[in-house]
């Protein structure tokens, strides 16, 4: 057999936020937005948790989150996201997806993190569960800053359209890889590979799984991941790391992430 993947949506999926709005007060403290920003990215968080990630709902938080970041220095995005992933991010991934990341990676399949959160964000957090390969949305950036808009939004058809080009490029034999999410906007996703799941499925995309026979996972327990794994220290691995940006491959922007084995 050739080789194959594992494809997973991020937010809601591997960790029990938005991986973004989860760096609104680290942003905050850099000096990035204020506290009335701060309170209104609280709100879109709850909103995003309650409600879904049906196709309003990501095109309200597209909006908010273009708007919020527009003429941010986008070196000081990468300094605070790199200083401050550990106490961000090690809270909220559930316990679940650490399991199913490393049987996938112990029966030789790539893990792949398809998100529509942005690269400076999405990046790290590949490194820190030793993904192999990140796709993410990539935002506009002129003279060092942010514009307000978005060069590559990896989201609903384009994540689809991601998956294809990255197993014409690897080699992976789509009708034998795997693929979790848990919006109904990533059904294209599911629907590319030969095993799909739903994890923590809104209302829209369970009704799916279930008129297609898809199994449905539910993951309830966020971990402190420094307890499942050992981790590199998160400063000079992460802030090195935030340095870079991500690649144009063929259309699709996407970046390498090399698996880290420590020890």
């Amino acid at each position: 057999m050739g080789p194959t993947a594992a494809f997973f949506d991020l937010d809601k999926t591997i960790i029990a936020k938005s991986s973004t709005l989860a760096f609104s007060k680290p942003f905050q403290a850099g000096g990035l937005i204020s506290r009335r920003a701060v309170l209104k990215s609280v709100y879109a968080q709850f909103v995003f948790l309650v409600g879904g990630a049906d196709h309003d709902q990501m095109e309200k938080l597209r909006a908010f989150m273009s708007s919020l970041v527009a003429g941010w220095d986008v070196a000081t995005v990468r300094e605070i996201v790199a200083e401050t992933l550990h106490h961000v991010v090690d809270p909220i991934v559930y316990d679940e997806a650490v399991t199913l990341i490393a049987e996938h990676q112990l029966a030789g399949r790539d893990v792949v993190i398809v998100s529509a959160s942005g690269t400076e964000v999405v990046e790290p957090i590949g490194v820190l569960l030793g993904a192999d390969h990140v796709v993410a949305s990539q935002l506009e950036v002129v003279d060092g800053h942010y514009t307000g808009e978005i060069d590559y939004y990896a989201y609903a058809e384009e994540k689809a359209r991601a998956v294809e080009a990255l197993a014409a490029e690897r080699g992976y034999d789509l009708t034998q890889c795997y693929a979790y999410s848990d919006s109904v906007t990533d059904i294209p996703m599911l629907a590319a590979v030969g095993h799909p799941h739903a994890v923590n499925p809104d209302r829209d995309l369970r009704k799916a799984a279930v008129e297609r026979g898809w199994p449905v996972l539910v993951f309830t327990k966020p971990v402190a991941l420094r307890s499942r794994v050992p981790l590199p220290p998160a400063k000079p691995t992460l802030a090195a790391l935030a340095v870079g940006g991500a690649v144009a491959v063929g259309g699709v922007v996407w970046v390498n992430v090399r698996k880290r084995r420590v020890g």
